[in-house]
């Protein structure tokens, strides 16, 4: 896992996942049901309104697509974090600094196991709760590894104090 990604401070970030397969079937169901349910009803009203549902079909779908294709988990020197979302107001960064996290974590279940697709959890040490949590994540096993061995490391080096 070192493939580099560019943040938006010009850093450099260690790329730890994105999201699975598994995510896109809602979108995938979404489409068929607007593509071959839809789009052929709305051919029996005219062909008008089939050109507005086939372009609003297009539109919904690619949007969906893009805003899977974009969250991505990554960490860099200060801290691990969640970005997603492709339009200017709908971008999120959400993150927990070395020195505030307390353990990266994944659910395994029977379809996280089988599609190799988990739900990851990183936790901040002083409230106990989740700070980021993202599901559906391919690779999310090793990169929770990835995570909490960065994490002893920089204890080790006395980088980030407990």
């Amino acid at each position: 896992m070192t493939d580099y990604i560019a943040t938006t401070s010009g850093q450099r970030a260690t790329f730890l996942c994105g999201k699975s397969w598994t995510a896109y079937a809602g979108t995938f169901v979404l489409a068929v049901l607007l593509f071959f349910a839809a789009l052929p009803l709305a051919f029996k009203y005219n062909s008008r309104a089939a050109l507005v549902v086939l372009i609003g079909s297009a539109l919904i779908v690619g949007y969906r697509l893009l805003v899977i294709r974009s969250v991505q988990l990554y960490y860099d020197e200060a801290g691990v974090w969640l970005a997603s979302g492709i339009l200017p107001w709908k971008k999120k960064l959400h993150g927990v600094k070395w020195r505030d996290m307390d353990e990266a974590s994944y659910e395994s279940n029977f379809w996280s196991w089988l599609f190799r697709s988990y739900t990851v959890r990183i936790s901040q040490r002083y409230t106990k709760e989740t700070e980021i949590f993202a599901s559906g994540m391919a690779r999310g096993k090793d990169a929770v590894a990835s995570v909490n061995a960065r994490l002893q490391e920089m204890i080790g080096s006395h980088a980030v104090t407990l």
